[in-house]
């Protein structure tokens, strides 16, 4: 964490295919390097239902992943950057021919990407791709781009669909059910508004109440493109 608030920043360039500006950077520090990927606010593209600010809903879900125990989302901080202030999240070494509807087909997989099944349900993510969860070179499954996250109003889009009406698995709901009792709302400071945080925990005492993966019922459901 040091390393990704404190290193020095050389961008090494644009990662293609981003709606909005994405770099990938090079980070240095006491003769430590690492790299990561940057998100200016500057790069942005306006949106008729998100507030200029995604990288502050990136960091939110870095912190809802730790608070909650998962491990799902790469290390993730608010900084300075060239290109003014953005997020910058650890590269994470991957497999990038494989996404979610690889990972599901292969199986063995399967618990992982209901953990991240659950994780969206409850940062109520708007834009869960199958190239956002990645198979890392460690064989562990994370979840990344969570920009358009943590809206007060519903706004669920994913592409995980294959476990709805099965139950969520007990040691997850067991995190959410201690998060819904006792968030740790010094953690989200300054990254989510009340609303927002409000809408989270009630989230989560839902899930608590009927633990299942929900249903499709709306032809919105998805996002596009969804690979």
């Amino acid at each position: 964490m040091r390393l990704l608030r404190q290193g020095d920043v050389e961008v090494k360039g644009r990662l293609p295919w981003s709606s909005n500006g994405t770099f990938l950077v090079e980070l240095c520090l006491d003769g430590h390097k690492g790299l990561a990927v940057y998100k200016p606010v500057r790069g942005e593209r306006g949106l008729w239902d998100f507030p200029p600010g995604l990288h502050v809903r990136e960091t939110a879900a870095y912190a809802l992943s730790e608070a909650l125990g998962w491990r799902l989302v790469p290390e993730t901080v608010i900084r300075e950057g060239p290109l003014g202030e953005g997020s910058f999240q650890r590269f994470v070494p991957a497999h990038f021919e494989q996404h979610y509807f690889t990972l599901h087909e292969a199986g063995g997989h399967h618990d992982a990407l209901k953990a991240i099944c659950a994780f969206d349900l409850l940062a109520n993510n708007a834009d869960r791709k199958s190239g956002h969860c990645l198979l890392g070179e460690d064989g562990h499954i994370w979840g990344i781009d969570h920009g358009l996250c943590f809206h007060e109003e519903p706004k669920l889009r994913t592409v995980i669909w294959e476990f709805a009406g099965e139950p969520v698995p007990e040691d997850l709901m067991n995190s959410v059910a201690r998060f819904s009792v006792a968030p740790p709302v010094a953690a989200f400071a300054g990254l989510l508004d009340d609303d927002e945080l409000e809408a989270l925990i009630a989230r989560a005492s839902a899930l608590v109440r009927r633990p299942v993966f929900p249903q499709n019922r709306s032809g919105y459901a998805y996002p596009w493109p969804v690979v």
